[in-house]
């Protein structure tokens, strides 16, 4: 490992400490989410996803005021080649956003977790395709054995796992969108859920008018409670996620998203009681096959890095 005068710990890898440390909360975090997601089921999907994008706003904006970033900001409104690309952020997260707390709130959470699962692969053959980056024979496997258990749960369920495909697409996109974003993470996120405040006031706003509903969901100060939190619970992992992958290599970045789908499926096995039978345990067997594989290709990976590195003196800072 090497030190910086001026920055983070930069491992021999190319990933730093810090990101490493940012990733690993917001995943964390992320895995927690479904119990939160139960609490508001109640309440209408698009409703919880306008409100987690309105509350998002003071905190992403104290945030950048605390970090004394606004002149960057500033630049970014004035950029519209900025806004456009973080228009297409905004959407895809808005649509995985959607995606999720739907699923969750009709008992689908296994879905979920499927989908999360499948996403590092799908980072994988994107970053192959369009960044042209090397893919590996175990790596290739992978892949193959995630398309088997789709293909399993699709055979099972009589049609595609929709749920799964729809968070994979859009979270794969917007991971990869985000991290060419020309803009830092935090103002990045902070012009997204900015473009996404006028739709959810304006839904909100449509709600009241036309179907006479309270603004907070309508089940009283626990309502209110809850979707007020909605900004801490989207905004704190998001800013974390949003720094670590600008400091971590895009396959650190897949490997360290097993975290959350893991305690999403755990959650949803023992918590939440959802049916889980002999064609889904394939499936899922298939999935960690895929998983196993995959962390093998990056550990061999780095151990070849690691290998062909120059040697360092102890104490000697690069």
């Amino acid at each position: 490992m090497a030190t910086s005068a001026n920055g983070p710990v930069v491992t021999d890898t190319g990933d730093t400490l810090t990101g490493f440390f940012y990733a690993f909360s917001a995943y964390l975090l992320w895995g927690f989410l479904p119990f939160y997601m139960k609490a508001v089921a109640h309440i209408g999907s698009i409703e919880v996803v306008a409100h987690r994008v309105l509350w998002s706003i003071p905190l992403a904006g104290a945030w950048i005021l605390w970090l004394r970033r606004t002149d960057d900001l500033k630049r970014a409104l004035g950029d519209w080649r900025i806004i456009g690309m973080a228009a297409v952020t905004a959407t895809l997260i808005s649509i995985n956003w959607s995606i999720y707390v739907w699923a969750i709130a009709n008992d689908r959470a296994l879905e979920t977790s499927l989908g999360y699962y499948v996403n590092p692969l799908f980072t994988v053959a994107l970053g192959a395709i369009v960044l042209r980056e090397k893919m590996t024979r175990l790596q290739l496997a992978a892949i193959v054995s995630a398309v088997i258990a789709v293909a399993i749960l699709t055979w099972e369920s009589g049609g595609l796992p929709l749920v799964s495909l729809g968070l994979v697409l859009s979270w794969g996109g917007y991971a990869y969108f985000r991290k060419t974003l020309p803009v830092g993470p935090n103002q990045g996120f902070f012009l997204e859920v900015l473009l996404l405040a006028p739709v959810a006031f304006g839904y909100l706003l449509w709600l009241t008018w036309s179907d006479n509903k309270p603004f907070f969901g309508g089940g009283g100060w626990e309502d209110v409670g809850l979707l007020l939190f909605a900004g801490v619970a989207t905004a704190i992992p998001l800013i974390l996620y949003a720094n670590g992958a600008k400091l971590l290599r895009l396959s650190t970045i897949g490997v360290m998203q097993y975290i959350a789908p893991t305690m999403i499926f755990l959650i949803a096995v023992f918590v939440f009681k959802e049916p889980f039978g002999p064609a889904r345990l394939v499936a899922f067997c298939f999935i960690w096959l895929a998983l196993a594989l995959y962390v093998t290709s990056i550990l061999r990976e780095r151990r070849r890095q690691r290998a062909n590195l120059p040697l360092v003196e102890p104490g000697t800072r690069t």
